[in-house]
Formats: structure tokens, C-alpha cells, sequence
């Protein structure tokens, strides 16, 4: 079973406290997500089910943010049976077999929430998506009562997109050359760029899509560029995670050998935390 049966509070203050401690620079992210969670997860009866789309570049987050509550919602974390994990490269790799594929998402959904109510898909690389495709959910994301006889409101939907991240690194910039503190960049700050690069491309997964103009997302959650000292945070964590010493100028080392971003001030790590873990190697 789901481990949602634990008490609402323990879960959320266990989920704040790790966002909080492990979760390296988005203020925004915390904010979001903890909103989305608490409002869905206090409420016996949802209105609908929670849908959130997180973008941010390469490194920033997503993936780590989305196994967090997952970890926290089901026993088994990614294992659960309870969870179902989407890649359009994996499970919709050929254009022209959409119509199956639309299809088959459609009687996937069905039957596992036929199955427990509680459960959450993860769509990866939403900006790899077909186009068109993923319009097939769109019964069971919005508020009416029953779909195809199954009480669905209790679904969790993550979308995971690399798309808007240009959009989202370049505002995070002109925010930090008008020197406005990172704790300071609202989602109002970020909600137009992101919308212009992923809902209205045509080539994301969102084009056109009926889930953009229904308003289904309830809760768009941008990830923001790393700085230098976010890397070293993170180079930290992976240390101790793999039981190194934790040596200041091996931090340094590791954290200075990642490319940054813009060519001129060098602020913001092109590959986010993504490479740290590979990198560690080579300074050992």
C-alpha cells in the first residue's frame, strides 16, 4: 500500500525538512512543491488530482526533487507498484506509431488507478514528447467526478521538462545584474518565459495541448540556475554520501573544474550538480 496512510503531518514536515537540507539554491522549488503537496495531501476529498510541471536546466534538481516525494508518498519509493514512470525515448520512441501509443497511455492510466486511486505518474523529458500525445490524459487531470467509472482525484501527475530552462537561467541573470537576491525572484518573475518556451513551442510535448488551455497544471515549478557555491554544497553532500573525507581544496578543486556560465562573469554551472558524482574520482 501507499505509505500515505502515516500521519499528514509527519509526512510534510518530514518532506519540508529535506527539501530544506538537501535541496541545494531553489527557494522557488521548495515553496512550490510543499504548497502543491500540503493543500492536495490535507484534503480527504481533492477537487482533482495534483499535476505539477517542473523545468529547469540540466542538473538543477528536477529528477532528485521528484524521487523526494515520491520516497515520501510510497513505501517503496520509485519501486512502488503504485508508481508509473514515463520516458518518451523508453515507452514513445517512434512518431508514427502515436496512435498506439495514445492509446496504451490511456488504458495504463486507467487501469492502475483503477487499481489504487493513490498513485503518481512521472512524465520525463516532456519537451522529447510527441506533441498531441499526452493530450489522451487529459480526462482524468481535470475536476469532474468519475472517469470510465474510476475515482481518479487522488493521482499524483509530475511532468519533467528541460524546456524553459534557457528561459529561466536567463531571467534568474538579468535578475542578478539588477542585482536582485535570488531569494527575492518570484514565480511571476518566471511564469511568462517559461509559458512562451514550453507552451507555445512546437516542438514540446505541451504544444497545442488541451492541458495548458484547461489550466490543469496547478502548479509550475521553475528551477533555477546554479552558482558556484551551490556546486561546492553539492560536492560536499556527495562526499559524505560516498564516505570521502571532506577536504575544503578538494571541494574547491571539484566545484572550479565545472564549466560556467555566462562566458563573461562565470556564474551560473552549466551542468547544474549533474557531474559532480563523476567528477570526485578524479581528485581521489
Amino acid at each position: 500500500q501507499p505509505a500515505v496512510s502515516k500521519s499528514w503531518f509527519h509526512f510534510v514536515s518530514g518532506l519540508e525538512f529535506d527539501l530544506a537540507t538537501s535541496l541545494v539554491g531553489q527557494p522557488l522549488v521548495r515553496q512550490q512543491v510543499m504548497k502543491g503537496v500540503r493543500e492536495f495531501l490535507e484534503s480527504p476529498n481533492p477537487v482533482k488530482p495534483l499535476v505539477m510541471s517542473f523545468h529547469g536546466s540540466t542538473g538543477t534538481g528536477k529528477t532528485y526533487v521528484s524521487s523526494m516525494l515520491i520516497r515520501y508518498l510510497f513505501q517503496s519509493g520509485l519501486q512502488s507498484p503504485y508508481v508509473h514512470h514515463f520516458s518518451p525515448i523508453v515507452h514513445f520512441p517512434h512518431a508514427e506509431q502515436i496512435e498506439q501509443y495514445k492509446e496504451s497511455l490511456k488504458r495504463w492510466i486507467q487501469g492502475n488507478l483503477t487499481n489504487c486511486g493513490r498513485s503518481a505518474f512521472l512524465f520525463d523529458e516532456m519537451d522529447k514528447m510527441h506533441p498531441g500525445l499526452i493530450d489522451v490524459i487529459i480526462p482524468f487531470l481535470g475536476p469532474s467526478w468519475v472517469v470510465y467509472g474510476t475515482n481518479y482525484r487522488k493521482a499524483i501527475f509530475i511532468f519533467i521538462s528541460n524546456a524553459g530552462g534557457e528561459q529561466i537561467n536567463n531571467v534568474t541573470l538579468a535578475l542578478w545584474r539588477a542585482r536582485k537576491d535570488r531569494e527575492e525572484i518570484s514565480l511571476q518573475d518566471l511564469e511568462p518565459a517559461i509559458s512562451k518556451a514550453v507552451f507555445e513551442n512546437p516542438q514540446s510535448g505541451f504544444w497545442k495541448s488541451g492541458i495548458i488551455n484547461e489550466h490543469l497544471i496547478d502548479f509550475v515549478v521553475p528551477f533555477l540556475p546554479l552558482k558556484h557555491h551551490h556546486v561546492k554544497q553539492c560536492v560536499v553532500s556527495e562526499l559524505v554520501q560516498q564516505g570521502l573525507e571532506v577536504r575544503p581544496g578538494v571541494v574547491q578543486e571539484v566545484a572550479d573544474s565545472i564549466p560556467y556560465f555566462p562566458e563573461e562573469e562565470k556564474l551560473f554551472s552549466s551542468t547544474g550538480c549533474k557531474t559532480v558524482a563523476s567528477r570526485i574520482s578524479f581528485f581521489f
